[in-house]
């Protein structure tokens, strides 16, 4: 499958089986995805795999952060979630956004792997993505800060709905020029 074919068949899974790739699975996927364009090398990002009780440490967590009683059951819904960081690195070139951008960057096509891998994969975010309460469940240093998660489990045999096509000719524009 080439690359364009598999970014045109790519779909978020919003609902996925127990199934999940091991970490012997998971870590060639995860150095392709490390070769994302990245500005001086600096690499400002790395992933923390989370299984088995790990995910309800998180629901602790989020229901923390959301002054919630009783844990969040969101993290049960895989059998893996993958959280994605970003580290910032001092940098008088590479300013922070970029560095996010990275591991943006890493995180999208770490997905593209795995769907192409016959993975069911959605990157979910919240309000609590970057509250002290997840980043102290994470070990986070003050350097980093949480993107969110990619939830990964088998596909199911339904498939997810269709997302609309994207109107290329609409967003693909031209830089304006004065005469």
């Amino acid at each position: 499958m080439s690359a364009l074919d598999a970014v045109r068949a790519r779909q978020s899974w919003s609902k996925v089986t127990e199934d999940a790739p091991s970490r012997e699975e998971l870590l060639p996927l995860v150095a392709a995805a490390g070769r994302v364009a990245d500005h001086s090398s600096l690499r400002p990002w790395r992933l923390i795999e989370l299984r088995g009780a790990d995910r309800e440490v998180l629901g602790k967590a989020i229901a923390k952060a959301q002054g919630d009683k009783h844990p969040s059951s969101k993290p049960l819904r895989a059998s893996l979630l993958i959280a994605v960081v970003v580290s910032h690195r001092k940098s008088d070139k590479v300013p922070g956004w970029e560095q996010e951008a990275v591991a943006s960057g890493v995180a999208h096509t770490l997905s593209l792997l795995l769907d192409e891998a016959g993975w069911g994969v959605i990157w979910r975010t919240g309000h609590y993505t970057r509250s002290k309460a997840v980043a102290k469940a994470h070990g986070l240093k003050k350097n980093e800060e949480l993107l969110g998660w990619l939830y990964v489990g088998g596909k199911p045999a339904k498939k997810p709905g269709r997302r609309k096509p994207v109107d290329a000719r609409a967003l693909l524009t031209r830089m304006p020029h004065k005469n």
